[in-house]
């Protein structure tokens, strides 16, 4: 990140009290950014590839129902944007669920603090610890982890930012809440970055890995993962497919139904870089795996009491063959002899009507 830009202004606790006593009408342009706006849901978009499963059905109906009673009573933080094709002036950060179901209650504003100059990796922060605090990181999906994980343990995480990042979200959860560091107190020790960010979440340092990995999928693929529909170590191996192949591999899935295995993710890895339609469908099929039939007949062992009906027990092993295979000569000879019969009798009847 090409130097460090100042952290945003917090808002103060006399400022979110005040939300309780003002009116939910738009405020003035010019109010300062820090500050509580209210601000037109229709100026608002998400943010873009929200890396959280957001609330459905009764759950969002629920908070639908609360906000249409009590009104938003935690505001929303958003960031400046250019206006978009849509007109969007404003970015969601924390608070999409509260803004969708304020929709469905009828509303069309919302209580926003406006962060201006905020980066996209400063922007992505406030997306994921807000969902942190929400809930319990090991009540997330897999998908989810690995983006809690990827941004603990990329080059731009800044404890000290994030540790303020935290401070403010927990004010405008409850304003009375103390200001005690929520950050890991393993930090301050010289340990690895891995070693760190399984300590804090109570993982181990492969698991750590491995859903590390799982964030290099697609949107698509993670959803699969999310839905059990492709396992952990399989998902890994696909992480290393490149997005193009990626994309392809999803579309096959979809086209055909196909399973996703170990052996398969494996073979797919092996081949990463030269994949192409034919070759997924090969794989994901099981037509790469499968073993080709034999020509042979499968070995087998002629049963004792078979032929002791036919060989007194001072018969040699050579001579039972030789027999055997004689007779089995003769009972081929006689089949064919059979059908070939058979056939000239059809074609007299047949040359005959």
């Amino acid at each position: 990140m090409a130097g460090k830009r100042p952290v945003p202004k917090l808002a103060s606790i006399d400022e979110l009290l005040l939300l309780s006593e003002q009116p939910s009408e738009p405020s003035d342009p010019s109010v300062q950014s820090g500050g509580i706006q209210s601000i037109p849901i229709n100026k608002i978009r998400m943010y873009k590839d929200h890396p959280f499963r957001l609330y459905e059905d009764e759950r969002l109906t629920d908070m639908s129902d609360s906000i249409q009673a009590n009104g938003v009573l935690v505001p929303v933080i958003v960031r400046n944007i250019d206006v978009d094709e849509n007109g969007c002036e404003f970015e969601m950060l924390a608070g999409h669920n509260r803004m969708n179901a304020a929709q469905m209650a009828g509303l069309d504003h919302l209580p926003c603090i406006v962060k201006d100059h905020l980066s996209d990796e400063e922007a992505l922060m406030y997306v994921v610890e807000t969902n942190v605090l929400q809930r319990s990181f090991s009540d997330m999906l897999p998908s989810e982890k690995a983006k809690v994980l990827s941004l603990r343990y990329s080059d731009m995480f800044s404890q000290g930012k994030r540790s303020d990042i935290i401070t403010e979200l927990k004010k405008l959860e409850n304003p009375q809440s103390d200001e005690e560091d929520s950050t890991c107190a393993l930090i301050g020790h010289k340990l690895k970055s891995r070693d760190i960010v399984a300590a804090e979440y109570g993982l181990s340092r492969n698991s750590v890995a491995r859903l590390l990995r799982i964030d290099h999928l697609i949107i698509e693929l993670k959803r699969r993962v999310d839905d059990a529909e492709i396992g952990i170590y399989p998902a890994v191996d696909l992480s290393y497919l490149s997005e193009a192949e990626q994309r392809l591999t999803n579309s096959i899935l979809t086209d055909h139904g196909y399973k996703v295995d170990m052996k398969k993710s494996k073979l797919l890895r092996e081949y990463s870089g030269k994949l192409n339609n034919e070759q997924i469908v090969r794989i994901l099929s099981g037509e790469a795996t499968r073993k080709p039939r034999s020509k042979t007949p499968a070995p087998f062992k002629l049963k004792h009491k078979v032929y002791a009906k036919y060989f007194s027990p001072q018969s040699k092993a050579s001579e039972v063959e030789e027999i055997i295979d004689k007779a089995l000569e003769m009972y081929f000879a006689h089949q064919r002899q059979q059908h070939q019969s058979k056939d000239t009798e059809e074609d007299y009847h047949a040359n005959e009507v």
